[in-house]
């Protein structure tokens, strides 16, 4: 197959140090709605000076680089062997140029790996096959403040007076954003899966925060619920690295699973304010990124 070494590489580069335009958009929002001279307002402004920075001197947005998650669609018959040997040797090649930082540290002996992998586990790489002749690699950065506060919740939930519905969902997701208070590097963004079981819930409560940020939920129930989500989070005043303020979240993505009848999880994954993902498209031997 086609070396691809070096264009993973270089989305690793933008996905570490070139924030989209679209978050940027609404940091610089959210930044308008705080006030002049407040402590939100300057955890606000240095957020933004230092986007501007990093994508000024390619350098890493954050000094946690973040578990890289590999989200990649590719033609069916495609050798993903290969395609898995080409990501981890781009991994490694960036951590070289200081795009990631050495991250990968064995859960037993903390000894870190030096180069971004860990057995066949870190970096992390979900793959689904498609008809179409086109490969696509959307590329996210997890820090592990955000990755820290994540939850999941097993409906019917007593301590909540939670029930396994809509609303029992609104307040399992409200409650973790509440226990954060700030941590995780708010304002961030909430991916949320209702059903699946545990393991699924969580990579799709990930996966979902790939969702355009200005596009709307296909399930308009659930677009109402994103849009109340959003809202009610900014409402309890968390704010900015929780120093108080009007924005604790800057968006929520929520996906619905199937699930067993016995079980009903609601499963919360928070970005951080440094949302870190990039899309890599491969058609005709013609490489792309958005």
């Amino acid at each position: 197959m086609m070396d691809l070494k070096e264009a993973i590489c270089e989305l690793i580069r933008l996905t570490s140090t070139d924030l989209p335009a679209g978050v940027e958009k609404r940091l610089r929002e959210a930044a308008n709605r705080e006030e002049p001279g407040s402590a939100a307002r300057l955890a606000m402004d240095t957020i933004l000076a230092n986007v501007d920075m990093a994508r000024k001197n390619s350098t890493p947005i954050c000094q946690d680089t973040g578990t890289p998650i590999f989200f990649v669609h590719y033609p069916s018959g495609m050798d993903t062997g290969a395609l898995t040997a080409q990501i981890r040797s781009a991994v490694e090649l960036a951590t070289q140029r200081s795009t990631l930082r050495p991250n990968a540290v064995h859960s037993l002996t903390g000894k870190n790996s030096g180069n971004n992998l860990g057995n066949d586990t870190f970096p992390t790489i979900h793959y689904t096959a498609i008809k179409e002749d086109t490969l696509t690699i959307d590329l996210m950065l997890k820090g592990g403040g955000c990755e820290n506060v994540g939850a999941q919740y097993s409906l019917p939930d007593t301590s909540l007076d939670a029930a396994r519905d809509l609303d029992g969902v609104r307040k399992a997701v409200l409650d973790a954003v509440h226990r954060a208070q700030g941590d995780g590097c708010a304002p961030g963004f909430l991916g949320v899966a209702i059903g699946g079981d545990r393991d699924t819930a969580y990579a799709a409560s990930k996966e979902v925060l790939l969702r355009d940020l200005d596009g709307r939920n296909p399930d308009e129930t659930l677009n109402q619920l994103e849009s109340r989500l959003t809202q009610d989070a900014n409402e309890m005043g968390i704010g900015p690295m929780g120093f108080g303020g009007k924005t604790t979240v800057l968006g929520t993505r929520i996906t619905c699973l199937y699930r067993l009848p016995a079980s009903y999880f609601v499963t919360i994954s928070y970005m951080c304010w440094a949302y870190r993902r990039r899309k890599m498209t491969l058609t005709a031997g013609q490489v792309t990124y958005e």
